[in-house]
């Protein structure tokens, strides 16, 4: 499905939301870049990126988890793969994006932005960029990491990872030139592209 952008946020904002219209938003604007859109493939957020990609003409990846409520797969996905198990389907939302968009979740987009966070951290992915989007949602959240780096449990430095904003301007402006200074972009198809490391 070529290289990804994946957008993380929660399955339970419906279509008349204003984080439901900036993730289908965000979909358009991957899409507009080349990347496929890949996302935990059920309603909400994981819908809206999805819709945004798929209207637009762009590719729409999700990557669905079997649970007993809320996940169903969304009707806006091109490619959809089914996981029993949480793990496995977070090394797929990982393991073939260039960027994570985090919109506003509960405990599964906490786990989610965490564990992407921590890998970067690490160095057990290459330092992709992580866009935290909402910065009201998340401002508690931010004061106790903020709190963490204070206190010795992380670095100060370790949240220059990550890019906080409500701009969605700057969020894919922050994208764009990850991608622009550390790859070779080819045009292959139609919204399609090869990236080659310089």
């Amino acid at each position: 499905m070529g290289p990804c952008i994946t957008v993380f946020g929660s399955a339970r904002f419906k279509e008349d939301h204003p984080y439901y219209q900036q993730a289908r938003e965000f979909g358009k604007r991957i899409a507009a870049l080349g990347f496929t859109t890949m996302t935990g493939g059920g309603p909400g957020i994981m819908e809206a990126a999805n819709r945004g990609a798929y209207e637009s003409g762009g590719a729409s990846v999700g990557c669905n988890i079997q649970l007993p409520f809320e996940q169903k797969e969304n009707p806006y996905l091109h490619k959809s793969v089914t996981f029993e198990h949480f793990f496995v389907r977070k090394v797929l939302l990982i393991k073939y994006s260039y960027a994570f968009i985090i919109m506003p979740g509960g405990f599964g987009t906490m786990d989610e932005f965490f564990e992407t966070l921590t890998l970067v951290q690490t160095k057990t992915i290459t330092q992709f960029p992580i866009v935290l989007f909402g910065k009201e949602y998340y401002r508690e959240l931010l004061e106790t990491i903020e709190d963490m780096a204070k206190k010795g449990t992380i670095a100060k430095e370790d949240m220059e990872l990550v890019l906080v904003t409500d701009d969605m301007d700057e969020a894919m402006a922050h994208i764009h030139n990850y991608i622009t200074t550390n790859y070779k972009i080819k045009p292959r198809k139609r919204l399609w592209w090869l990236f080659e490391k310089r």
